[in-house]
């Protein structure tokens, strides 16, 4: 079976069972080599074999693609080296043909491919690197209680600037975004409650729903959220930074305590602004539930002030605060410990930023909603 096509054709013969030979005929070139691979795939498809010939006595010239071709032949049927095998190549052809094959390996070698692995085994990985997650979670939180204890013996080994830097960078530069998040919060809470309460004569009870909503629940949570996104984030590249430049070690080195010198300063601060950010918060967004009321619900602002200052109560107002207390402690030990767990190149400042925001928001959360399981109790 012989097909012209431009200057190249080839035949396919069988030389046993599982043996198929296929015999080219012209040039084996850029111009050909496209579609002849196209037209031998096809034909070979139609046959079950384990080994291949290729005859190029009668090739009168080849070039790379066409040492492509014969790789690419190769792979798409999956012959070993053993059962693929290239006869009556010229003295010119085998020079051209080892010389791209060597191009092929050599970067083939720089991309291995992954073997692949079972379920089990991917399994077991996983949970081999779990337990060393959770043990270095464990150091983590013991060397954290070790750095503050040492703190209380030694105050002047605590570093106070640093404290005060990230206090600024933590909360100050953030009051724009909080205020502007929260006010807005505030105004679609009012917005959407006015809808449904003013059909009952409640219009007043908007300035409760808003201030109930914002300084217990919401309030401490977006702004979590917020930090954790600016911060929290921040925390884990500066960190993971450090470390992938071997920092750290050199402060290691030097006699630093690296958890003192790094977290304790941002966990301070985060405890410390965290809570100030929710009473910002809270204010906006009664300011901005405010704004809806005296626009749309005619009520007036010391009515609107009155009313919400009823409505909340000195546990309403330390309920949410110390939730934000805790969301605090939350987002700087996990951004500090996803820097500290960053092995490898550049990529793993993303990975450890990127890590250290998903995993503080599922912790806030989860913390929230066992907040809410324990308020239930409670009351």
């Amino acid at each position: 079976m012989t097909i012209d096509h431009k200057f190249c054709t080839y035949d396919i013969k069988q030389e046993g069972e599982e043996i198929r030979s296929v015999i080219l005929h012209g040039a084996l070139e850029i111009g050909t080599a496209d579609d002849i691979l196209k037209k031998i795939t096809t034909e070979l498809k139609k046959f079950e074999f384990s080994s291949l010939k290729i005859d190029l006595s009668d090739i009168s010239f080849i070039d790379d693609y066409g040492v492509i071709v014969l790789n690419e032949l190769k792979q798409l049927f999956n012959i070993s080296d053993d059962h693929f095998l290239i006869q009556n190549p010229s003295d010119t052809f085998k020079e051209t043909i080892v010389s791209v094959n060597q191009v092929i390996d050599a970067k083939a070698s720089l991309f291995p491919q992954r073997p692949k692995s079972n379920l089990i085994v991917h399994l077991g990985e996983k949970t081999i690197e779990s337990i060393i997650s959770l043990n270095f979670f464990v150091s983590f939180i013991g060397s954290i209680f070790l750095a503050v204890s040492q703190m209380f013996k030694r105050p002047k080994s605590f570093r106070l600037g640093d404290m005060i830097g990230y206090m600024k960078t933590t909360g100050v530069d953030a009051v724009p975004v909080v205020a502007l998040i929260s006010g807005l919060l505030g105004l679609i809470i009012a917005f959407m409650s006015s809808l449904q309460l003013k059909q009952f004569g409640a219009n007043l009870y908007v300035a409760s729903l808003v201030a109930l909503a914002m300084v217990s629940e919401l309030g401490p949570i977006m702004t979590a959220i917020v930090v954790a996104g600016r911060s929290g984030s921040a925390y884990a590249a500066e960190i993971s930074t450090m470390k992938i430049s071997e920092e750290i070690d050199a402060l290691f080195t030097m006699g630093f305590n690296p958890i003192l010198f790094l977290v304790v300063p941002r966990l301070i601060a985060a405890v410390i602004v965290i809570p100030i950010l929710t009473l910002f918060a809270d204010i906006f967004a009664i300011a901005g539930g405010m704004l809806i009321g005296i626009t749309m619900l005619n009520l007036t602002v010391s009515t609107y002030i009155h009313q919400t200052i009823k409505i909340l109560t000195l546990f309403e107002f330390f309920w949410g605060l110390s939730k934000s207390a805790i969301f605090a402690i939350l987002i700087a030990s996990i951004g500090c410990l996803r820097g500290l767990e960053a092995k490898g190149g550049a990529s793993s400042v993303g990975q450890a930023a990127t890590s250290a925001v998903v995993t503080s928001i599922f912790f806030i959360i989860l913390f929230d909603s066992l907040f809410a399981v324990i308020r239930s109790y409670w009351g």
